[in-house]
């Protein structure tokens, strides 16, 4: 039997043995008396009467086994022309003083804190500050509308908000401010006090006694020692989008987070302390929770917080500097920065000016690698394994990849691997019958989840339950559909709600979207599934060209209409293709398809929660009124 295979066996047959084993390569202040059990309303907890800190394990613990004088975070900030080192003694002093000036304003295990910050240090440490207090952070993206932070505010009711003056988009400046000072005003629930680490690319307006200058903050404060916490204690909430409108506050716990995240560190990632690691994303968003902040530092590597973009910082070749110059080992990407990259450089020919030696693994999640932009990366890194892998805010580590530091196997485009240990993966039907090879069905993990996974959402376990388990008794519903082929590849065709049913036919807009993005001219493509009085739905290509690409629009779409016609069949009834300037997108990169079926189909679209949104949905709205003036 295979390593993989071994692990994946185990871990379903014995989850107590195997998640025990993986307990004991951390240190607790006290080992967990139960490694798995249920609480009194039936979820599955993890490593209860554990006793630990996160923000210990994170720095204090590599200070105390004589490794203070490592790397812990590289901050690279081409936004600003910053480039900062902090050693784990360094980190752990920063996160210490914070954790005092959080204690000095009230704040307590237990309590919440709410972070809206840019990608800056003193973010990460914010963070970490939280965890060492045992209290609970929600961190929300910098630049988040008003109204979506106020929602935000009221749910998770935090005693402390930490915020900065502004952040920096490519040369644009957006203050934090005026939008934080409308979300309070606009809250039910009011935070004692906000604290604002002020930057130089613009000056906040301070509110006293409300409001708080960070850096006089900091310097009043005493450092703060790690409080000892459960293991099935809150770490934090990180809200995720909801069907409902409402969002879903996502509750991550200590323990099966800390023993999660540092097992997939070297499993998953290859990754050995001393090693620097690079997740490209958002501290707002579950990738820089997991891969940022907390599982680097459990592992002893250095974690790069990156405050840019993949092109226009200064150019398409930034990732490249960023690998190259900081001697990253693994890196962790989603598609649509490589998709942009790939639109202002196709060649690649900015990566001949830096040696990248150094790179052995690159991992790419947050949405569908669609397999154009799967073979691109081989072609461009010769070499150097591409790794698609797939996971969820809920979950808040990998469901599927393929694991670089236990057994590396053959990649395929469009596959996201092998369900990872501790994940019982199933294809179900609409009925719940269980499906074989390469039937596409709802993609399910049966009861219970690994550890990392969430345990509930805040303050909301009935909604846990409809929202997630209640479809599938005993089942946790991803919300994605997919397959899995009899060499037990598993691939993820998007979201249920983007299968679309033409004239009885069930159609993934992923299988469309793969070969509109095939052609030559397309640098980036959503394919929505609209009302049809006919057909019930019928799809509409999106498309985005690339740099300097000269296409008549009308030649587009038949070329398009005839690849679709070939790749998936006249069935498909793919009859449309607009060219649109940009797509809208969340923050970590996932194309805004119920939005954008909303405004084709005329329905209301709620405010957009991010600034980008706001300029880009209008535009759409200009190239669909276009096209309906011009239909005959």
């Amino acid at each position: 039997m295979s390593a993989y295979a071994n692990a994946h066996r185990r871990a379903l047959e014995d989850p107590q043995g195997f998640w025990g084993d993986r307990a004991r390569e951390i240190d607790w202040f006290r080992f967990p008396d139960t490694i798995l059990d249920q609480d009194e309303n039936g979820a599955w907890r993890w490593f209860q009467g554990g006793k630990l800190n996160t923000a210990w394990l994170a720095l204090d613990r590599h200070v105390e086994a004589g490794r203070g004088d490592t790397t812990a975070l590289i901050y690279d900030s081409p936004a600003t022309g910053a480039v900062q080192r902090f050693t784990y003694s360094e980190l752990k002093d920063l996160t210490a003083r914070l954790a005092g000036g959080l204690a000095a304003l009230g704040v307590a295990k237990g309590d919440r804190v709410l972070i809206y910050m840019p990608m800056v240090p003193e973010a990460v440490a914010a963070m970490l500050a939280c965890a060492r207090l045992g209290a609970v952070h929600s961190v929300v993206f910098g630049g988040f509308a008003a109204p979506e932070l106020a929602a935000r505010i009221d749910d998770a009711r935090p005693k402390v908000i930490l915020s900065a003056s502004c952040g920096i988009e490519f040369d644009r400046v957006i203050p934090y401010k005026p939008l934080l000072d409308a979300a309070v005003q606009h809250a039910d629930h009011k935070p004692t006090h906000c604290v604002i680490l002020q930057r130089e690319q613009a000056t906040a307006t301070l509110h006293a006694p409300q409001d708080l200058d960070w850096r006089d903050w900091q310097a009043a404060s005493a450092p703060h020692d790690p409080v000892a916490v459960d293991a099935t204690d809150p770490l934090y909430i990180l809200y995720t989008s909801g069907t409902t409108g409402k969002p879903k506050g996502v509750l991550r716990d200590n323990g099966g987070h800390a023993v999660a995240l540092h097992y997939s560190m070297e499993a998953i990632y290859g990754m050995r302390a001393g090693e620097v690691f690079w997740a490209a994303s958002d501290i707002g968003w579950v990738v820089g929770h997991s891969y940022i902040v907390y599982a680097p530092l459990f592992a002893g590597c250095a974690s790069v917080l990156y405050e840019g973009k993949p092109v226009r910082t200064p150019d398409a070749g930034a990732f490249w500097r960023v690998i190259a110059e900081h001697g990253v080992k693994s890196f962790f990407v989603a598609p649509t920065a490589f998709r942009a990259i790939k639109k202002e450089d196709p060649n690649a020919a900015l990566k001949a000016r830096y040696d990248l030696s150094c790179l052995k693994y690159l991992f790419v999640a947050g949405e569908r690698l669609d397999p154009p932009t799967y073979h691109w990366l081989k072609d461009t890194l010769p070499g150097v394994p591409v790794i698609d892998h797939w996971w969820q805010t809920e979950t808040g580590w990998a469901i599927c990849a393929n694991m670089a530091g236990v057994e590396l196997r053959e990649t395929r485009a469009g596959s996201p691997g092998f369900p990872m240990p501790g994940y019982d993966l199933r294809i179900l039907d609409d009925d719940g019958a269980e499906l074989g090879p390469d039937a596409e069905g709802q993609v399910v993990v049966r009861e219970p989840l690994p550890p990392g996974c969430f345990p509930t959402l805040w303050q909301d376990h009935e909604r846990f339950v409809d929202a997630y388990f209640s479809r599938y008794p005993g089942y946790y519903l991803t919300g994605d559909g997919g397959y899995q082929d009899a060499d037990g590849y598993v691939y993820i065709m998007g979201r249920v709600d983007d299968v679309m049913n033409v004239a009885g036919h069930r159609l993934s807009t992923g299988q469309m979207e793969e070969v509109v993005a095939n052609h030559p001219a397309v640098a980036e493509c959503a394919v929505v599934g609209i009302a049809d009085a006919e057909k019930g739905q019928v799809p509409l290509g999106l498309v985005v060209l690339k740099d300097g690409v000269n296409q008549d629009a009308a030649a587009l779409q038949r070329e398009l209409v005839a690849a679709v016609r070939e790749g998936v069949g006249a069935f498909a009834n793919f009859k449309r293709a607009l060219v649109v300037p940009r797509l809208p997108k969340t923050r970590s990169g996932k194309i805004l398809r119920q939005t954008l079926r909303k405004l084709i189909d005329g329905e209301p679209v709620a405010p957009p929660s991010t600034i980008e949104d706001a300029a880009v949905l209008p535009e759409i709205a200009t190239v669909l009124g276009a096209a309906a003036e011009a239909a005959p």
